[in-house]
């Protein structure tokens, strides 16, 4: 080693140089494998790490956004679906008058009843039943009392038509006797609405006595008309009667608020049960009724109700009603 060190002392300084330099040269030569295998690992362990981060953040982010797409809990569900079959009604109701002999399952839906009853009271119609005054509607199987009285008021169940006379009967009868068909009122002619029976109103083109009997049934559960505009409440087209008749108001009959009962006062086909307890138990707490101003912000009654109403109540004390 001293002969060696000794022998480099004496090299120049550009041989001692270049002699470093190759011994570095080795040295990096001899590692250079090493360090770029540790590299390398290094490189893949840091890949494999970040790779697993982001699913672990991939799961995460799917985990949130599976719970935004779950639908909310419904609370007690089981009650809700045996509050809805019990009660019978569907989520959307329209009521306007109808003929439960006549309407057919579209019409029974739109009025709230659910389609396996409307479809029972086809069954019901096709085997020859029928419905003869208002209260047998309530014996459809599944129909509650308050779905019954919501829809009390619509009813419209026109008289059953007179039995037709024998066929013998008539070919026997002379000429004579035999009914002349009724002759058509002319163009121009107008009828007063609240005053006309069967037999006037059939004489209005386009009335026959199916209709004139329901105008005339319908007349006398309101009290009156007040428009004519009434008239669809009974399935009408009021535009094509308009030109036939006048209406004298004078002639509706009208309750007693002040003085009816709650039975009296839901017999009518413009109030429900709920307005009717409504009406009379704000007479027995507040006193006599002058006006519908007091219901005004209550729920149980629409502008639409109020309006209707109040041509039918008398706001009279009970001693002047006497």
């Amino acid at each position: 080693m001293k002969h060696i060190n000794r022998h480099f002392l004496y090299f120049t300084r550009s041989q001692q140089a270049g002699v470093l330099g190759l011994t570095l040269l080795l040295a990096t030569a001899l590692l250079a494998p090493t360090l770029y295998r540790n590299y390398q690992n290094q490189k893949a362990a840091g890949q494999q790490t970040d790779s697993l981060s982001v699913m672990r953040q991939q799961e995460t982010l799917d985990f949130l956004a599976h719970l935004q797409k779950r639908p909310p809990k419904r609370k007690n569900p089981k009650w809700q679906k045996a509050a809805g079959r019990s009660s019978g009604q569907a989520t959307t109701a329209t009521l306007f008058a109808f003929n439960p002999n006549e309407a057919d399952s579209a019409t029974l839906c739109r009025l709230g009843l659910p389609g396996w009853m409307a479809r029972n009271i086809l069954r019901y119609r096709a085997r020859g039943g029928r419905f003869r005054k208002p209260a047998d509607f309530q014996k459809i199987y599944g129909l509650e009392k308050k779905t019954f009285e919501r829809l009390l008021p619509y009813l419209v169940i026109p008289p059953e038509a007179e039995e037709s006379t024998p066929s013998l009967l008539l070919a026997n009868t002379s000429d004579s006797l035999r009914r002349k068909p009724l002759e058509k009122f002319a163009p121009g002619t107008v009828i007063e609405l609240n005053k006309a029976d069967t037999t006037l109103l059939k004489r209005i083109p386009g009335i026959g006595s199916g209709i004139a009997r329901s105008i005339v049934s319908y007349r006398e559960r309101l009290g009156g008309f007040y428009a004519i505009e009434q008239l669809q409440d009974i399935q009408l087209d009021y535009r094509q009667l308009r030109a036939w008749f006048s209406i004298d108001e004078s002639c509706i009959r009208r309750i007693p608020v002040n003085k009816a009962s709650v039975e009296r006062l839901r017999r009518h086909p413009y109030i429900n049960f709920y307005q009717a307890k409504a009406l009379v138990e704000h007479r027995r707490k507040e006193g006599m009724l002058q006006n519908l101003k007091p219901f005004v912000l209550l729920e149980e009654f629409s502008r639409k109700d109020l309006e209707r109403i109040q041509h039918y109540l008398s706001f009279d004390s009970p001693e002047n009603q006497k």
